[in-house]
């Protein structure tokens, strides 16, 4: 017999992802069992049951997929893990006490946690991470540039501070000791070895993101443009499928595209 189609739900139904996620559930060969929404009120055009809140969408699903704010990370760690609901995590901004719970919930039940879901963004990233690896921060300047809407409350941007991440991880640093940004009148130098970030905002652009090498004899750009949200929601599907066959434990992007973990 065949196996049962994966039963995914939606945690933030009727956000900007949440409503393409609605779309993409289907299309990936997966049932949408349903999905929460403030005050558990119905969403135009999308025909799935709705919950008011995280523990009773996890009990009628096998995946949840969350893209809603880090001040639900923790309540929906912890419904999700009693339930032992697999976890599709892209909400970034989490502070250390919410990411102890998503690593604690990982524990239990099978994560994937990423700032951005598109594989062209994950594949410039890991690219960033190997470059840093080579090019030392004595001699090449690692900058992050990054653009989206003019509705965008945070800056830099998750994806921005995933880059940043994986070119400290590439020079075996800790991003926090090392980072640059929002410089703004007299700053001084640029401090050897600094991470800087630039963003900006305008528009209704999707997301932008540049890493950019520079020394004093050459320059080296990464970039990805994201022209339809769409794109994180068609990887977070593929996410939630993969996530079907895996033991608890903390997965990220890379894991999903079968690329091997950095030594």
């Amino acid at each position: 017999m065949d196996a049962q189609p994966l039963r995914i739900g939606i945690a933030g139904l009727n956000g900007r992802v949440g409503r393409l996620l609605a779309e993409e559930v289907p299309t990936g060969g997966a049932v949408l069992a349903g999905g929460t929404t403030r005050n558990g009120q119905t969403v135009a055009g999308i025909d799935c049951s709705v919950y008011a809140d995280i523990a009773g969408l996890a009990h009628h699903c096998d995946v949840v997929i969350d893209f809603t704010h880090a001040d639900t990370v923790i309540p929906h760690a912890t419904a999700l893990a009693e339930s032992g609901t697999a976890w599709v995590l892209g909400t970034t901004g989490l502070s250390p006490v919410q990411q102890q719970a998503v690593d604690a919930a990982a524990k239990r039940i099978a994560v994937v946690q990423a700032a951005n879901f598109s594989p062209g963004v994950t594949l410039v990233t890991r690219l960033a991470r190997q470059m840093a690896a080579v090019l030392p921060g004595s001699e090449y300047d690692a900058e992050i540039l990054e653009m989206h809407h003019r509705q965008k409350v945070d800056a830099p941007s998750g994806t921005a501070l995933a880059m940043g991440r994986a070119v400290a991880e590439g020079r075996g640093i800790r991003l926090e000791d090392h980072i640059e940004s929002g410089r703004d009148g007299h700053t001084g130098p640029r401090a050897d070895g600094a991470i800087g970030f630039a963003a900006l905002r305008g528009g209704q652009i999707v997301g932008e993101h540049s890493v950019i090498f520079t020394s004093g004899h050459e320059q080296i750009s990464l970039t990805h443009r994201s022209f339809d949200r769409r794109v994180y929601a068609t990887g977070a599907v593929r996410a939630a499928r993969w996530l079907r066959a895996r033991v608890a434990g903390l997965y990220n992007m890379e894991d999903v595209l079968g690329l091997e973990r950095p030594a």
